[in-house]
């Protein structure tokens, strides 16, 4: 017995020598092509990672009240991101257990049974379950047990260690899926709410050009009393005064559906939640030309999928480890008799060392194994794709706001000479050198104009948005 018990020292010894065994591959980031500079923009600086780096409140670039007590509710109260929050502890909890599966286990077990049993005979000893002295043949007997265990599973081939490494990159990913989560609910916000704001600002418009057309119609009534006006110029100015308040009424479908939205996002009920009429920014932020080193820093998502690359690789290790003995220490110490349990006769002890190595088993690791192989390449094909679609936004959202503002300026110019030809119309038309049709035309074209520029200017801000999202939520 005593050669025995020296002998697990030693297996022990060998053990903490192969604990340095790596079975997975080298761990590393998939290579990716990035240019020195997104094609819509110019500029370069080395990248040093900061996804895990505070974004702010990125949204003061705005300067609105409202739009800041939207964003700040947001991380509050959204219930998708609260499901994103509880899917992270998820991953925390399961990366505890992989910490402590490097422990030894114990585990306590008590019984107590009654048997009868038709052989007589057997041990003198009162206390030996062999035993028949003091009960008669085929008497029933009270056996009673208590004992303790303590395993160890030595991690000769690195299978703890791969499983624990999994476990941290998924912790990882799952905090980055929070991030990415947070940001892409503030940004959709962000958006409706500019929409919203540009509803207003169309409301405002339509309601000014009604209150004129109002009085246009009022003027062409009385000239037709006159004699100086038709019966179809009546009739033009009605038309024009209907279809612009049709106009004004279908703002509100919009303008509601948008602050329905706006409430389901901050995690409230559509009915308890308002927003007061008010401007649309008139100007648009100007951010600083970034590159995509920054947008590898900063993205959640990017960092996501690389942990998930980095989970799948020390998971290639564990299915390898699987194809290698398992050795676990093991000790034992109990009682169990008739009478009397804690008496030194029914003690009972054991230590010793257990391995194991599956010998047929069907192809189920080499299954495994390859199953583990398939998953990392998808994962990196999934990171890939992944930088290709953050370069694409970004490309996206500088070209946009690029030609949105050549765009922007025309048609301002649009709205200025639009605006001149109204009030000419309208001067030849008092003068009676003009028939209505003409101010009619006029009047609808300086009114399309200003509505576009007001379009314009609110995808502007939709598409800064959109740049700070696709930088990662800054810059």
């Amino acid at each position: 017995m005593i050669r025995s018990l020296l002998r697990i020292p030693a297996l022990v010894a060998v053990a903490a020598a192969l604990v340095a065994c790596q079975l997975s591959p080298k761990p590393q980031a998939p290579r990716m092509e990035v240019p020195p500079k997104f094609k819509e923009s110019s500029g370069w600086k080395i990248a040093h990672p900061s996804d895990a780096a505070s974004r702010g409140d990125w949204w003061r670039v705005f300067h609105d009240g409202d739009l800041d007590s939207i964003l700040k509710r947001i991380e509050v109260s959204n219930q998708s991101l609260q499901g994103a929050a509880a899917k992270a502890e998820q991953s925390a909890a399961l990366l505890k257990s992989a910490k402590l599966a490097f422990l030894p286990t114990a585990s306590v077990t008590g019984s107590a049974t009654r048997s009868k049993s038709g052989v007589s005979g057997g041990s003198s000893n009162i206390n030996s379950l062999t035993s028949g002295g003091g009960t008669s043949a085929g008497s029933p007997r009270d056996i009673y047990s208590s004992s303790g265990s303590l395993g160890w599973e030595i991690d000769l081939w690195g299978r703890l260690r791969h499983s624990a490494r999994a476990a941290m990159a998924d912790v990882e990913a799952a905090h980055s899926d929070v991030e990415s989560t947070l940001l892409s609910l503030q940004t959709q916000a962000a958006q409706n709410y500019f929409s919203l704001r540009a509803a207003d600002a169309q409301r405002r418009l339509l309601e000014g050009e009604v209150a004129s057309y109002e009085k246009s119609l009022a003027l062409t009534r009385n000239r037709e009393k006159q004699g100086v006006a038709s019966k179809a110029d009546v009739a033009q100015a009605e038309t024009q005064l209907a279809n612009t308040h049709a106009a004004l009424i279908e703002t509100g479908v919009q303008r509601a559906t948008l602050e329905h939205a706006l409430a389901t996002v901050t995690g409230r009920m559509p009915a308890d939640f308002s927003l007061k009429r008010d401007t649309l920014a008139s100007s648009i932020p100007s951010l600083p030309a970034a590159t995509p080193s920054t947008v590898l820093e900063r993205r959640p998502d990017i960092a996501a999928s690389e942990r998930r690359v980095a989970a799948a690789n020390e998971r290639v290790g564990v299915a390898r480890a699987a194809f290698f003995p398992k050795l676990t220490l093991s000790a034992d110490k109990g009682w169990r008799g008739l009478t009397d349990l804690f008496a030194h006769a029914n003690s009972f002890w054991s230590l010793g060392a257990d391995v194991a190595e599956p010998i047929l088993d069907s192809g189920k690791r080499v299954a495994e194994s390859e199953q583990a192989k398939a998953t990392w390449r998808q994962s990196v094909a999934d990171y890939r794709q992944t930088v290709l679609t953050a370069m694409q936004e970004a490309e996206d959202a500088l070209s946009t706001l690029r030609i949105l503002a050549q765009e922007s300026a025309a048609q301002d110019e649009a709205v200025r000479a639009a605006r001149d030809s109204e009030r000419i119309a309208r001067n030849q038309y008092e003068a009676g050198t003009l028939s209505y049709i003409n101010v009619a035309i006029a009047q609808a074209t300086a009114l399309a104009a200003e509505r576009t520029a007001i379009d314009l200017r609110a995808r502007r801000l939709a598409a800064t948005v959109s740049l700070i999202k696709a930088l990662g939520g800054g810059w």
